[in-house]
């Protein structure tokens, strides 16, 4: 059973209020790049702006070539700035074939540009917002708060699961927590499950905290959440069991894993790091995605698998939405 240290309590500051979880708001498509004008003899460049007076036409006997066109309007800044706010984000996303728009948990894909109807496997989330702190405490990455603690309830800083799942109750625990014997499973040998056991008892684990679900297309997740004293202890944690090619201690069912370079890094959340991993083919049964965040002294564990493949699209929203959760 993992055991709870008592932890110094910051200075007193004033009460913040629940800090909803913002979805991004769609911006129109992309603009044409303007093509460059044309030149004349000396070099000089015909002018753009929209006060400019147009050249004269030529005369039709002495060049019957068409003159240049009259420049289009310019558009507002303001929209051409969020336009190419945009684009970049939809370049990333289009090598996933879905243009998705990560931390949207309930917006239609008919609100989103571009889009068709077609379901891109996103799953349909309840509405997500961060829990309230208690009086006088600050957030984990406030300037006042040196350890990068987590004041919350960790056990409400787990993902909700999504609408029309089955939750698994194995991982519900005792009051919500759970046992470090029954999270050491996740690993597939023994040996790696009585090394990471010590690791975590060594660094004074204080909490588990778990969720998983069954979506109907019959893929399973796990959430395990892992709070330590501190930021640093918990980044130490971090770095001992994971590394940029593959994770330190196989999961079970992945015998082989790869960096999963697949994910994109727009999706990544401020102050929290991230390590996502893919089984290497051929995946046998089931096909089994991980990822491993750090933030602040919470380390999260995502297990994601599905009988044949596992689609990447609610990996990486599942991914995402936790880690907004603990930023």
């Amino acid at each position: 059973m993992t055991t709870e240290h008592p932890r110094l309590q910051p200075p007193p500051a004033p009460e913040p209020q629940p800090e909803p979880l913002t979805e991004p708001t769609p911006a129109p498509e992309p603009l044409p790049e303007s093509q460059p004008e044309p030149t004349d003899a000396s070099g000089a460049s015909s002018e753009t702006v929209s006060d400019a007076a147009p050249d004269p036409l030529p005369d039709a006997a002495s060049d019957p070539l068409p003159g240049p066109q009259d420049p289009p309007a310019p558009k507002d800044r303001r929209v051409l700035r969020a336009v190419l706010r945009w684009t970049a984000v939809v370049t990333v996303f289009a090598a996933l074939g879905a243009g998705t728009a990560y931390g949207i948990t309930r917006m239609e894909r008919t609100d989103l540009p571009g889009l068709a109807t077609t379901s891109d496997g996103r799953w349909a989330y309840p509405d997500i917002a961060r829990p309230p702190l208690p009086s006088g405490s600050p957030s984990p990455f406030d300037t006042r708060n040196g350890g990068s603690a987590h004041y919350a309830d960790l056990r409400a800083l787990l993902l909700p699961a999504p609408e029309g799942s089955t939750q698994d109750k194995a991982l519900r625990g005792a009051d919500g927590w759970l046992a470090t014997k029954d999270f050491l499973p996740v690993f597939e040998a023994k040996e790696d499950r009585a090394v990471v056991g010590q690791l975590l008892t060594d660094n004074g684990l204080r909490h588990i905290a778990a969720r998983g679900w069954t979506t109907p297309d019959g893929t399973r997740t796990g959430v395990y959440l892992l709070q330590f004293d501190t930021g640093v202890v918990a980044d130490g944690v971090y770095t001992a069991l994971t590394t940029f090619t593959g994770p330190v201690h196989e999961a079970r069912g992945a015998a082989e894993t790869e960096f999963d370079d697949g994910y994109p890094i727009v999706a990544d959340v401020p102050n929290v790091k991230r390590h996502a991993y893919d089984e290497v083919k051929p995946y046998g049964a089931e096909q089994l995605r991980q990822a491993y965040l750090h933030a602040g002294d919470v380390i999260a564990l995502v297990l994601q698998s599905r009988k044949g493949a596992a689609a990447a699209v609610p990996f990486q929203q599942t991914v995402t939405l936790q880690s907004q959760l603990l930023s």
